[in-house]
């Protein structure tokens, strides 16, 4: 055993083995943790387990007593609310248990659930992840971590597993609303970018040069460094992250925005703008097609001239 802190949590139980769960938790089996992988589907955990040792599970509150920590990894914050609130599942746990939320969620939605959780033997800490599938793979994510510092100090050798830049922001919350926050910025430039390419492309310009004379300008970001060439341009459309998620989480950061009463007019039109694509081209696509969408959508005369929050 290493120094992980493993006196103290040993057995992990990681909800939600897909894209970025599966390496996530085989990270987690490599630092000697004892993991049990946890999926609705049970080929999915069984073949996590049969992959990378420990065992597989299709229900939470079926191995509940056995756990030290929880790691849950799903789509949405309702997700991890049934989870977690499931009374199977509260009803066996081991007062203590830190439940370490990695998913993308709505900040509001999980200070609640942290209250509700008050009394029931169960540490929420919030800890969404930066850095997609490839360093997943890694253990290389930047993770943003939000709750009471006990019980983030508890997690913590869980997350250093998983990551090498770990960023404690506050309260519990204040993970998930840094997550979205970061993800409204990076979705608002790559709508830019693309908007950027098509009104220059058709102007006569070269896309590629542009990129250049961006990266040595004002406008050098990630996207037009990592994104516009190497997927748009290229026509790959291969960045490995989904349209759907990045516009639940742009819509996650628009939702914030008024929920602290903050008028945020630029984060209502790109949650707009991404929705319409995703509704266009479907959840799972990949997020830089929604470049050819607003190609097809400005042919067709569908040039928006207002926009409203969805």
């Amino acid at each position: 055993m290493s120094d992980h802190g493993m006196s103290e949590i040993r057995t992990v139980a990681f909800v939600g083995i897909g894209n970025m769960g599966s390496p996530m938790a085989a990270n987690l089996a490599t630092a000697g943790f004892d993991v049990i992988a946890v999926d609705t589907d049970a080929s999915r955990a069984d073949g996590w387990a049969a992959a990378h040792g420990g065992r597989g599970a299709t229900a939470l509150a079926a191995v509940a007593g056995e756990i030290d920590a929880v790691v849950t990894m799903l789509p949405t914050g309702r997700e991890v609310r049934d989870v977690l609130t499931d009374r199977a599942f509260l009803a066996a746990v081991k007062p203590g248990l830190v439940a370490i939320d990695m998913s993308s969620a709505d900040p509001v939605g999980t200070r609640e659930l942290g209250a509700d959780l008050v009394g029931t033997g169960v540490d929420l800490v919030d800890a969404p992840v930066s850095g997609g599938v490839p360093r997943a793979i890694e253990g290389t994510l930047a993770i943003m971590i939000g709750g009471d510092s006990q019980a983030v100090e508890r997690a913590r050798p869980i997350l250093a597993a998983m990551g090498d830049r770990l960023f404690e922001v506050g309260g519990l919350g204040n993970g998930h609303a840094m997550k979205c926050l970061n993800n409204f910025v990076a979705g608002t430039a790559f709508v830019a970018a693309s908007e950027a390419i098509m009104v220059g492309e058709k102007f006569g310009l070269d896309p590629g040069v542009m990129m250049d004379i961006m990266n040595v300008s004002t406008a050098r970001c990630f996207n037009t460094e990592m994104v516009m060439k190497q997927h748009v341009i290229s026509g790959q459309f291969s960045s490995g992250f989904a349209l759907g998620l990045l516009a639940k989480d742009v819509g996650i950061a628009n939702e914030l925005a008024a929920a602290m009463d903050r008028d945020a007019p630029v984060a209502a039109l790109v949650t707009s703008r991404l929705a319409e694509a995703r509704d266009a081209l479907g959840f799972g696509v990949d997020h830089t097609r929604a470049h050819e969408h607003w190609i097809r959508s400005s042919r067709d005369g569908h040039v928006m001239r207002g926009f409203s929050a969805t």
